[in-house]
Formats: C-alpha cells, sequence, structure tokens
C-alpha cells in the first residue's frame, strides 16, 4: 500500500503526491473526491470499502504562490539536466556545479547550478567556464512543477498522464 497518489486543485491543477492513507483520511474527512481509482483494488474497514484512489482532488481551492522559490536538492538538479553531465554529456559520476563559483561570489540558486560530472567538475575547479573553454550545453533555470511531482513518486502511473500534461 506504499503507492503514491496526485493530489489535485479544486481546478484539477496538479498540487503534490501523498500516501494513499493521507488521501483516504482527506477523502473521509470530505476535503477531497476520488477522481481516478485503481480498477482492481479496494480498501477494506471493517464498515466500509473504499476504491482504491489514484488521483484525487480537493473540494476547496488552495491557494498555490506561482513564483515560490522551489528547494534546491542534488537529486533535482540531475532530473532537471536529465541526469547528464552539462559539459560533456556523461551519466556517470556526477556531481553539481556552480556556473560562478562560490569563491567568485556565486550563489546556490537554480540558475547558477548544473549537473557535471566529476572529471568535468575538477578540470573547471573555480573558474568561470569561458576560461577553461567548457561551455554548457543548456543555460541553468528553474524547472517546470511537473519535475517536483514525478520526484515525489518512484514511478508516474499512466492514470496521472493527462492531469500532468499541462503541469
Amino acid at each position: 500500500m506504499a503507492q503514491s497518489v496526485l493530489v489535485l486543485n479544486a481546478t484539477y491543477e496538479p498540487l503534490n503526491v501523498t500516501s494513499v492513507w493521507r488521501a483516504l483520511s482527506l477523502v473521509l474527512a470530505d476535503k477531497a473526491e476520488i477522481v481516478e481509482a485503481h480498477p482492481e483494488q479496494v480498501i477494506r474497514s471493517p464498515s466500509r470499502c473504499l476504491a482504491h484512489p489514484l488521483v484525487i482532488r480537493l473540494l476547496r481551492y488552495v491557494r498555490v504562490p506561482r513564483f515560490g522559490v522551489r528547494r534546491i536538492t542534488r537529486r533535482a538538479v540531475f532530473a532537471r539536466d536529465e541526469f547528464r553531465c552539462q559539459y560533456c554529456g556523461d551519466t556517470s559520476r556526477l556531481t553539481v556545479d556552480h556556473v560562478v563559483p562560490r569563491s567568485r561570489g556565486g550563489q546556490s540558486a537554480w540558475e547558477n547550478m548544473l549537473t557535471a560530472c566529476a572529471p568535468c567538475n575538477l578540470k573547471k575547479g573555480d573558474r568561470l567556464p569561458h576560461e577553461v573553454g567548457m561551455h554548457p550545453r543548456s543555460t541553468p533555470r528553474m524547472p517546470p512543477p511537473r519535475l517536483f511531482l514525478t520526484l515525489a513518486a518512484p514511478s508516474i502511473p499512466d492514470a496521472w498522464q493527462s492531469y500532468l500534461a499541462f503541469g
């Protein structure tokens, strides 16, 4: 029963991912409704039989800050950069590199951090990419909200796809 459940706002926009038990508690408290359920599984108690939720929708709208700063983690940086070194394209021995090194005043911000393999990070050291002839394959930026939803779940069920398409 360790499966994840997608939580939608009242407007059907994806909010987050939660556990089945938390989703059921929201449904039982009349704070949410089941939108998509597992076709073959039910959850039984001595007095009730409930569908196994895959997607729930909150009954009241929850205001979500649009441009809030998302927490930066190594895993999120790697996922944003598709688990590839942004200098050479390698997929092993990944580290996080500051484009403008912290020793030179660079901040730990989405726009200054990218994925680099250990050899490229060591080669670049505390220099700027153009000083060593290394240019990132993409410009680092804050990832889309969908990335954080997908990081919260070990796998994305097919039932979620239509709700995440625009998230």
